[in-house]
């Protein structure tokens, strides 16, 4: 009976036990390469949150760039000159100048003549500002298209950073991490990394999932001065004790906007909070996106900002040639026609985007007598290993490949890139044709489009013109059939003629709607009160002031309390502290004293707190909305916050009754809403 029990009870919770799963094509989740996620993928938690202040860092030194005289002697000017010549753009508090040569940089014998051994004759664009700037121990976000040496510029200057400090002892972490999105560009990384630490016999180990856990924690232990690494395991190995970041001084987060849109945004921060804070840090992007910006600003200290080429650019050495097909098939028949004519020249990369057309394009091929490689993120990490180095060592000349191929892939032999499917996105697809034309090589990216793809047509338009790309008249078109893009398309034609002088009528501001005379009763204290903080500009500019004063005071005349004994919260008092700008509200902590969560360091907020109002917030993503003390709301549920990272939840619990509780929140510019929670015992 027991045993009949406990099978029910399981059967129960596992209801799915036994039977046999059928092939759930459509309802899989595809990540951003478009390869299905395997439902097993574990979360991996980022790390728990460390005390610095605890814990005693021993000093360490920064700044090994000693000026070499001719960049001294350069004038401002010339300096300017430079920088334009290597198309560099360098922001930040007081950076360092641009050397032009290996010379420049004073790096000793033994690490020249392992960079003489690599066949570099002289230093990129981005070696050449980026290597001063991590050098003189400054934070640095490096924003450089695809193949531009960036590696390089991370790696020579951590080599001197690790040299000055003492060796590591039995049981020591490492001393420089550098971070990457993909497996393929750990170990790209790791072969560079063991390429110039030969000079100082600097130890480097490769740290990342789908490799065994074992080997690494004993490499790891053994003791290694770099870690090259992906997130998750990194995380995963100082959980489980196999290393410690306790000496991390060095430490660089590489294709950080890929990271992002794999979803390891947590796991990067808080890799990054777990290093001491006085470490040097180094951010490498393609792009620089708001999320990138936020990130830069909350793990870097003054950074400098060295971009080199246009951000998130295409490579113009990459010649782009768009081919437009009826159909699907003609792509095939175009494919058929050509390849023999591209492998001659080179290696071919085909760009897929979803595992699945991998396989059937690759197995069509095949067919056809061609012989290839496929490469997508499904396979076993050893089987992507071979099919690379084989590619690589020019053994086979095709690669089929779903987007795991699209970053940081370095193979010069590669030619010709094809984008058999469009990418999912610009930034992929800009990734995707700079896997050719690298280190200033030549190569041919095309991309077949159908018209089904005229949203990414758009895209496609302003990223050719970025690289000086010929658009044919056939793109165009199709892009023009993207209302997005008709509408955003610059206009042709002659400019306007301005009509200057006579009859015009005068032109004067409109009156904000209810802001001169809005006298309703008692409302007045509050609008005086708002009125003196009003901020004069931005997105709180008067036309918003006016509206919400209107709304505030229109609602606030008729407002009823709750209950009889507290009428007056209704209008005056809570009136003046209650009262919280635009933003997104994310929960509701119910004491005034909350004020601090607004951003500090904004003027409304510095003035408000100046002059006593007692609970005013300032604009922007409020976290908190200060409640009048005598107020509680019970499981309050913001709905109506607008749509942005929800780190709080709603949800502050008071048990004050019968007391009314007025919160603004505004999802859009002109759009507010009241929302009023009594709570009745």
């Amino acid at each position: 009976n027991m045993c009949l029990e406990a099978y029910f009870r399981y059967m129960a919770e596992n209801p799915t036990a036994g039977v046999v799963q059928e092939e759930e094509e459509d309802n899989l989740e595809y990540d951003s390469d478009g390869n299905p996620i395997a439902p097993s993928k574990k979360i991996i938690d980022p790390l728990p949150p460390i005390d610095h202040s605890e814990i005693e860092y021993p000093p360490f030194e920064k700044n090994f760039y000693d000026e070499h005289e001719e960049i001294t002697s350069l004038t401002p000017q010339q300096v300017v000159e430079l920088r334009h010549k290597l198309n560099l753009r360098v922001s930040g508090a007081a950076p360092p100048r641009p050397g032009s040569s290996f010379a420049h940089f004073g790096f000793d014998e033994q690490l020249m003549h392992q960079i003489r051994k690599s066949e570099y004759t002289q230093p990129t664009p981005i070696q050449c500002q980026g290597v001063p700037v991590a050098l003189s121990g400054r934070d640095m976000i490096g924003i450089a298209k695809t193949g531009s040496g960036k590696t390089a510029a991370f790696i020579w200057p951590m080599l001197i950073h690790i040299m000055d400090q003492k060796e590591l002892e039995p049981g020591d972490g490492p001393i420089a991490v550098i971070v990457c999105p993909t497996r393929e560009l750990c170990q790209q990384i790791h072969s560079e990394c063991k390429r110039f630490g030969k000079a100082y016999n600097l130890r480097s180990v490769a740290v990342y999932g789908g490799g065994s856990m074992w080997e690494q924690a004993k490499a790891l232990q053994e003791g290694a001065e770099i870690v090259v690494c992906t997130p998750g395991r990194l995380i995963d190995h100082v959980k489980k004790k196999a290393t410690n970041l306790q000496r991390v001084t060095y430490l660089v987060f590489d294709e950080a906007d890929r990271m992002f849109d794999m979803g390891f945004e947590y796991q990067v921060r808080s890799i990054a909070s777990h290093v001491r804070p006085d470490r040097q840090t180094l951010l490498f992007s393609a792009t620089f996106r708001k999320k990138i910006e936020k990130l830069a600003r909350d793990i870097l200290i003054d950074p400098i900002r060295v971009v080199q080429g246009d951000i998130g650019e295409a490579n113009e050495d990459v010649t782009q040639i768009v081919e437009i097909f009826p159909s699907g098939p003609s792509k095939w028949n175009w494919l058929t026609r050509r390849l023999v004519e591209f492998t001659s020249s080179g290696s071919v990369l085909l760009f897929v985007t979803k595992k699945a057309n991998a396989e059937e394009l690759a197995n069509n091929l095949k067919q056809e007598d061609h012989n290839l490689g496929l490469l997508h993120g499904d396979m076993d990490q050893s089987e992507r290993n071979k099919v690379i180095s084989e590619f690589k060592k020019k053994g086979i000349p095709i690669l089929v490949a779903t987007d795991v191929a699209a970053r940081g892939l370095d193979i010069p032999s590669i030619k010709t890139v094809i984008n058999y499917d469009v990418a999912r996105d610009i930034d992929t697809h800009t990734h995707r044709i700079g896997r050719t034309g690298r280190a200033g090589e030549k190569g041919v990216a095309y991309t077949l489009l159908t018209p089904k793809d005229s949203n990414f047509a758009g895209d496609l338009v302003r990223n050719l013109e970025g690289a000086n790309q010929h658009v044919s008249k056939e793109l165009l078109d199709l892009a023009m059939q993207n209302p997005w893009f008709r509408k955003s398309r610059f206009k042709g034609g002659k400019g306007k003629k301005l009509n200057i002088g006579g009859g015009g009528l005068g032109y004067r501001e409109r009156p904000g709607l209810g802001s001169e005379n809005s006298d309703r009763g008692n409302n007045n204290s509050v609008m005086s009160n708002y009125e003196a903080y009003k901020p004069s500009t931005g997105a709180m500019g008067d036309r918003l002031t006016a509206m919400k004063a209107a709304f505030q005071s229109q609602y606030k005349s008729h407002f009823v309390a709750a209950s009889l004994n507290n009428q007056k919260t209704g209008s005056s008092a809570a009136g003046a502290s209650g009262w919280t700008s635009a933003g997104s509200l994310n929960s509701v902590p119910t004491s005034s004293a909350q004020q601090n969560a607004a951003n500090p360091d904004s003027p409304i907020a510095a003035t408000a707190a100046a002059k006593g109002v007692p609970g005013f917030t300032s604009t922007g993503n409020l976290s908190s909305v200060p409640t009048f003390p005598s107020v509680g709301v019970q499981g309050f549920n913001n709905t109506n916050a607008s749509t942005n990272n929800r780190e709080g939840t709603g949800g502050g619990e008071g048990n004050h009754e019968n007391s009314p509780l007025q919160v603004w929140a505004g999802t859009s510019a002109d759009r507010f809403t009241l929302m009023m929670c009594t709570h009745n015992a």
